[in-house]
Order: C-alpha cells, then sequence, then structure tokens
C-alpha cells in the first residue's frame, strides 16, 4: 500500500476509534485527541487533573479500543522500583526466575506519580526512554508500542514528590483536564448510573499501532515549518536572542531540543488525523500549548502576577 492510500486508511481508522472511545467518555474530545496523537506519534503523556474527572477510565478505554494490553500501577510513598519492575525470586529447583512486573504492557498507566520517591520514578525512566528494562544485570525488552500516561494531582503538594525536569522531558505532552460542562456531566451521570456496560471492541492491533507509528514518521515536512517549530522553542529561552519580552520576564528556563523534536512528530500526526500529507505550521501550533507547557519554568514574579504557561506559549506564535 502507497503511503497516501495508507494515510487515507489512517483517517478513517482513527474517526472509528473515536467513536468506539466515546461510547464510554463524555466529551473530553480535546484531551482524548491529545492522547491518541502521543500514541501514534509513539510519546507519553502526564494528564494533569483533579480527581474523579475519569483519567483511569479514559485511559483503559482507549487501551481496550486499541487492542492493547494495560497495566495501571498505584504509586504510593512506600513503593519500590522491584514493585514496578519486577524481582528475581528462587524457585522450588532453587534457580533464580524472574517475574515480570507491570511496566511489561503496552499501555501503564502511572497513576499518582508524584506519590512516590524519586528512586521509583527514576525506575520508569528507563522503561520510557529505552523501552527496555535492567534488573539484576540481565536487559529485558519491552513489547512495542510502548505508552507511559502518568496523572498527577494539582491540588495536593503535601506528601509529594514533584517529578525531576528530566523526567518531565521524557514526557511529549502534558495535558490539562478540566471539568465537564454542565451537558457532559448530565450525560455522565446518566449513563454510568445505569445497569447497561458498553462493551469496548478492539479495532487495532499491535503490529497496525506501530505500522502507523512509521508511517506518520515517513510523512515529510518543509523545511519552514521545522524552522519555525526551533524558533518557537527557541524563544522560550530566556537568555537567548529570539526570547520575547514576556519570556525574558516571566520565564527561569526555557525547553530543549527535545521540544523541538516533538512539535514535529506531534504536528505530523496531527496532519495525518486530518487527511493532510504534510504538516503546516497551523498544526505546530495546534500542539504546541500541551508540548511547551510541561518544559517552561516560570521564575518567582510570574506566579506572583498570576500569569499561566498557556499566556506564555501563545505569545511565541
Amino acid at each position: 500500500m502507497s503511503d497516501v492510500a495508507a494515510v487515507n486508511q489512517f483517517v478513517k481508522r482513527y474517526k472509528d476509534l473515536k467513536t468506539e472511545v466515546a461510547k464510554v467518555i463524555v466529551g473530553q474530545e480535546d484531551v482524548v485527541n491529545q492522547i491518541l496523537i502521543s500514541i501514534f506519534s509513539g510519546g507519553h503523556s502526564l494528564l494533569i487533573g483533579v480527581p474523579g474527572l475519569a483519567k483511569t477510565l479514559m485511559v483503559n478505554t482507549i487501551a481496550q479500543a486499541l487492542g492493547l494490553d494495560f497495566k495501571r500501577i498505584q504509586f504510593t510513598p512506600d513503593l519500590m522500583p522491584s514493585d514496578i519492575l519486577g524481582s528475581e525470586i528462587l524457585d522450588e529447583d532453587r534457580h533464580f526466575k524472574f517475574i515480570k512486573g507491570p511496566v511489561f504492557a503496552n499501555i501503564i498507566l502511572a497513576d499518582e506519580i508524584n506519590r512516590t520517591p524519586p528512586k521509583t520514578q527514576a525506575a520508569l525512566l528507563e522503561a520510557m526512554q529505552e523501552r527496555a528494562v535492567t534488573v539484576a544485570g540481565h536487559h529485558y525488552k519491552l513489547d512495542l508500542p510502548y505508552f507511559v500516561l502518568a496523572t498527577q494531582n494539582p491540588i495536593e503538594q503535601e506528601g509529594t514528590y514533584p517529578l525531576p525536569e528530566a523526567q518531565l522531558d521524557r514526557f511529549m505532552f502534558a495535558i490539562n483536564l478540566n471539568y465537564p460542562t454542565f451537558d457532559e456531566e448530565v450525560e455522565v451521570v446518566k449513563a454510568t448510573t445505569t445497569d447497561q456496560q458498553s462493551k469496548i471492541n478492539a479495532l487495532f492491533t499491535a503490529k497496525e499501532i506501530v505500522d502507523f507509528q512509521h508511517l506518520i514518521r515517513r510523512i515529510p515536512v518543509a523545511d519552514n515549518v521545522i524552522e519555525y517549530a526551533v524558533t518557537m522553542v527557541g524563544k522560550t529561552r530566556p537568555d537567548g536572542k529570539a526570547a520575547t519580552d514576556l519570556v525574558k520576564t516571566y520565564i527561569d528556563w526555557g525547553a530543549g531540543p527535545r521540544a523541538s523534536q516533538n512539535l514535529i512528530l506531534a504536528a505530523k500526526t496531527h496532519a495525518a488525523i486530518h487527511g493532510k500529507f504534510s504538516p503546516d505550521i497551523e498544526n505546530v501550533q495546534a500542539v504546541a500549548h500541551s508540548i511547551l507547557r510541561h518544559r517552561i519554568i516560570k521564575n518567582y514574579k510570574a506566579e506572583a502576577e498570576g500569569i499561566s504557561e498557556d499566556q506564555i506559549i501563545k505569545d511565541l506564535f
């Protein structure tokens, strides 16, 4: 199949996927879109929202619709790296045997990732970056596609361990979840207080998802679009020549080169789901907020004056 025909097929399959997810998840269209864009781009996502907004249900539903193996890890202050990676045990024949931990799945929901100490947070880092884990000197490859979706509760900061910048940078998207609208909430209450369960059908296989990820990487991008993305990221660095006035005043640290790579990859996927064969500047702008939001570090002045990351990013366009 030619790449043009494959993109056309991808558009149709993507629409079917959205319809399947909508059987269970009411509204939240932007959030679902961003999660799916990061999956097809081969990236990870960080979901930021208060409890009760169906973050776990959303990830579980998407995993079912994609036909992928799904595991949930509840991060707690006493969780150890071996609890997520797995550990070696002595079997009845007195041989060491490796018991795989929950990290061995296609989609991992890292629930409340900021509740666990850095030692356990870092155990996920190798899995996210290398798609492999090392336990007791043995190297284990993870099945592809591999995707970590971490959630963070923005309210409670007591007894939490904020993610270090190096690990935040590994997440392609930081996605903000907001409360549903009145009509959406009415729909949610109607759907969840009856005895009927919606059945989610698996529409993809793991191999098809990996093939679509390769297809998206083959999409050509014009030089001016790449230059636009790199310029936008350059503007977030307060000591750079291109920095905007807002950035110089309110930002301590800007985004690194991984932001530029992710902007282009996500723009390619965004273009593909809309049936375009090459991304343009509008596609880069459409994904910029979620990609840059967690990569720019505001200073005290920005916090004091209530300047949001989104205001600063909008100023970069």
